[in-house]
This record gives structure tokens, sequence and C-alpha cells, in this order.
């Protein structure tokens, strides 16, 4: 099963190899291609990071839900 961070391990070559040669193929220069393509992977690896962190799973202490329901009766 593949996860998110899975499919943006996958993206970030893609991206750069991709991005790079639509832009070259355009007619960008491959100095100007590069850095561009570069953006948007760094772009992902920041969403990957900022918006989506990794959590760790907090356990539940379930003794401490009942005695907020019991208190909230």
């Amino acid at each position: 099963m593949t996860g998110y961070y899975d499919v943006v391990l996958g993206l970030i070559p893609l991206a750069m190899a991709g991005i790079t040669g639509v832009l070259s193929v355009a007619g960008f220069a491959l100095t100007t291609a590069i850095p561009m393509a570069s953006v948007v992977a760094v772009g992902l690896i920041g969403h990957a990071m900022f918006v989506r962190a990794p959590v760790d799973p907090v356990p539940v202490d379930s003794r401490a839900q009942s005695d907020a329901v019991q208190t909230a009766d």
C-alpha cells in the first residue's frame, strides 16, 4: 500500500526530470530549466514536511476519556 510520503518520494525525481525535459523542449536553456524544476521539487518536499507533517501517533488513555465523559454528565 502506497502512502502519501511514498508518492512524494516518487514525484521528486519525476518532477525534476519531467519538468526539466518539457522546459528544455519548449526552448528554455538547461541552466534555466533545472532551477525551475527544482522549485517544484522543493515545493513537494516542503508540503510533505510542513503541511502534512509526519506525526507520531499519540496513545489514547482510555481512563482519561472515561473520566471526562463522567464529569460532563
